[in-house]
C-alpha cells in the first residue's frame, strides 16, 4: 500500500508580476514504511509539493491522499520537522515533546511514558528539564523529531531538517535518523538539496526538474542497510550519485527566469 500518493498536482502562485506555476502535473507514490527523498535545483518546488502533503497549502489541481484518506489540511497523523527547529523557547525538552499528546488529550501520565521512552530513544533523557538555547543545534533537532513522533503519525514530512547543521554533526544526524527510521518504521518524505544525503538516506529518490516542478526520475536506492559512512565511497554510491547530478542539470540551461516563490 502507498502511505503517500499524489496524483495530477499542480500549484499556482499569484505574484504581482503574474501567475507562477511551482508545481505541474505531479504525480508520485511512497510506499508505506519506506524512506523517499525529493531532490532538485533550488526553487523546483520541493518544500511546495511537501507543504502539501502536510495540509499545509491545498494544491490548485490535483489530489493528494495519506494511508488511502484525502489530505485536507494538517493532522496528527503526518508529523512535520523543519529545517528550523520550531520548539518552543519557552518550554523545556520534555514539555515540548508533550505538546502534541496534550492537544490530543492524552493523559498526563501517558504523555510522561511516551516523552520519556522518546528521549531516551533520542539520547536526551538528561536535558529533559533543559530550554532549547542551552542545546545544540544537532540537539534541538533531535527533540523536534521526538516532538514529531509524540503523535504516533503515519508518515514524518522532513524539510531540510539538517540543512543549517555544521557538516560533522549532520553527519552524525543522518545515521542517527536512519537508526530511528529503522526502530520506528515510518514512512518518510524528506526534501534535501544534499545529493549524497538522499543517497545514504532513502529507499527511492524523486527528482524534480526546474520550475515548473514535475517528477523528472524515480531512483531506486539499493544500497544494503545498515548503511554506513563506508558506503559512500563505494563504486555503486558514486554511480548512483553521478546518475542524480546528470538527471538534474541536463537541462539547466533551459531553465526560465521567474518570480521567486516558495521552494
Amino acid at each position: 500500500m502507498s502511505a503517500i500518493a499524489a496524483r495530477d498536482i499542480t500549484r499556482v502562485f499569484e505574484t504581482r508580476r503574474g501567475e507562477v506555476v511551482a508545481l505541474e502535473d505531479v504525480s508520485l507514490e511512497i510506499p508505506d514504511a519506506s524512506f523517499a527523498c525529493i531532490v532538485g535545483a533550488s526553487g523546483c518546488g520541493k518544500s511546495t509539493l511537501l507543504n502539501i502533503m502536510a495540509g499545509l497549502i491545498r494544491p490548485t489541481v490535483g489530489t493528494i491522499t495519506v494511508d488511502g484518506k484525502p489530505v485536507e489540511g494538517p493532522g496528527a497523523d503526518r508529523g512535520m520537522v523543519f529545517q528550523s527547529y520550531t520548539l518552543f523557547p519557552w518550554l523545556r525538552v520534555r514539555d515540548n515533546i508533550e505538546f502534541g499528546p496534550s492537544l490530543q488529550r492524552v493523559s498526563k501520565r501517558e504523555r510522561r511514558e511516551i516523552s520519556g521512552r522518546l528521549l531516551e530513544e533520542m539520547k536526551l533523557s538528561e536535558f529533559a528539564g533543559a530550554f532549547p538555547r542551552e542545546l545544540s543545534g544537532g540537539m534541538k533537532q533531535r527533540v523536534a523529531i521526538a516532538r514529531a513522533l509524540a503523535n504516533n503519525p503515519e508518515v514524518l514530512l522532513m524539510d531540510e531538517p539538517f540543512g543549517a547543521l555544521d557538516a560533522i554533526t549532520r553527519a552524525a544526524q543522518q545515521r542517527f535518523l536512519t537508526g530511528i527510521w529503522e526502530q520506528h518504521r515510518r514512512t518518510i518524505a524528506f526534501v534535501t538539496h544534499d545529493i549524497e544525503e538522499a543517497i545514504f538516506l532513502a529507499d527511492m529518490v524523486f527528482v524534480m526538474t526546474p520550475r515548473p516542478g514535475r517528477i523528472r526520475a524515480v531512483i531506486p536506492i539499493d544500497l544494503p542497510r545498515p548503511r554506513s559512512f563506508e558506503d559512500v565511497d563505494s563504486s555503486r554510491f558514486t554511480e548512483i550519485k553521478h546518475e542524480i547530478f546528470s538527471l538534474i542539470f541536463e537541462h539547466e540551461d533551459e531553465e526560465v527566469r521567474e518570480p521567486a516563490i516558495p521552494a
